[in-house]
């Protein structure tokens, strides 16, 4: 009776400690990674923080991904309600803004090119790829820490990543390397078995649907006249000249000395017909909007208006550094 007992006692506990440990941090990332490798599809809704210097952003996030590669982004800024969406389908890579009319097609490997904040896929990869990530578990589920890749922002070093005890994303902060977060994505909703339509990422669908919902109006004057607030060393504004155009109003600002660059803005126009226009670079988010980044330029839309930088001697990181230092608040006229 005694050897039976212990015997019962002592599978009892072989049976505790292979629970436990099927809890520990290899076992949680493999499932991780299963669930987003045989992934069908899935739909996320959140809301995500975005610090820039003294400015927050805040948008509604609307995610949607169907296997093999088709994605959906809505982003909402929620100051304006202004709204772009990127897709991703059979055709390519595009950033569409249905308030102008416009969509701009990208020759570009989003979204794996580099960390996105609102993907399982991007998000899991990063996790599983950083051999020194930290895990723990928490009192709702397990949380993960690992580096990031920003390429258009290097200060942007790693992620903390928060899972509930089903493997559901609950929360992720993108931190800087004085560990202060500049990026936070929290989930509202996430259906990991959701189904969708093709045609949820047909071009033509969702700027027919996105024109219904919202609209705008031309701006043909440009009534304030905004500046760049980060100015590399030696580099100084060297002219500034307003011009008319078809469709409106440009202002051309052109920075001299050792960091020279050109600063534009002008009004934008609202298409009569659909436009999609080829733009060279990888989609980033800039001064609260989606915008494009390449090597020599730096370009967006914001309120009814476009903006571009553009130098041959700045850096993308230094290109990107001023056109986030600039607000759509006036600082002069």
């Amino acid at each position: 009776m005694k050897n039976k007992l212990w015997i019962l006692m002592l599978c009892f506990s072989c049976l505790f400690l292979f629970g436990c440990e099927e809890q520990g941090e290899d076992v949680i990332l493999k499932k991780l990674v299963n669930e987003v490798e045989k992934s069908k599809g899935y739909h996320l809704v959140g809301e995500m923080k975005i610090q820039n210097q003294e400015d927050s952003y805040l948008y509604d996030v609307d995610v949607a991904y169907q296997n093999p590669n088709y994605f959906r982004v809505g982003l909402k800024n929620q100051m304006n309600n202004h709204e772009q969406i990127i897709l991703k389908n059979e055709e390519g890579v595009y950033v569409l803004t249905p308030s102008l009319n416009k969509s701009f097609k990208f020759q570009s490997e989003w979204p794996y090119n580099n960390s996105q904040i609102y993907l399982l896929q991007t998000i899991v990869k990063d996790i599983k790829n950083d051999k020194n990530k930290t895990f723990k578990e928490t009192k709702d589920g397990y949380q993960f820490t690992s580096n990031v890749n920003f390429s258009n922002n290097p200060d942007l070093e790693k992620q903390v990543v928060l899972f509930d005890k089903d493997l559901n994303l609950k929360e992720i902060e993108i931190k800087n390397a004085n560990d202060q977060t500049e990026m936070k994505l929290t989930v509202k909703k996430l259906d990991k078995k959701a189904t969708f339509q093709n045609s949820y990422f047909s071009l033509k669908e969702n700027m027919t649907v996105a024109n219904e919902e919202e609209t705008t109006e031309s701006v043909s004057t440009i009534e304030d006249i905004i500046y760049p607030m980060y100015i590399p060393a030696n580099t100084h504004l060297e002219n500034q000249e307003k011009v008319s155009t078809s469709f409106g109003e440009r202002i051309i600002e052109t920075f001299g000395g050792e960091r020279p660059f050109t600063f534009v803005q002008e009004t934008a126009v609202v298409e009569k017909e659909h436009l999609t226009i080829p733009v060279y670079g990888e989609p980033s988010l800039i001064s609260g909007t989606i915008g494009a980044v390449s090597d020599t330029s730096v370009s967006w839309m914001s309120d009814g208006m476009e903006y571009y930088v553009v130098s041959d001697v700045l850096s993308e990181e230094e290109l990107l550094e001023v056109a986030n230092s600039i607000s759509v608040m006036p600082v002069g006229k």
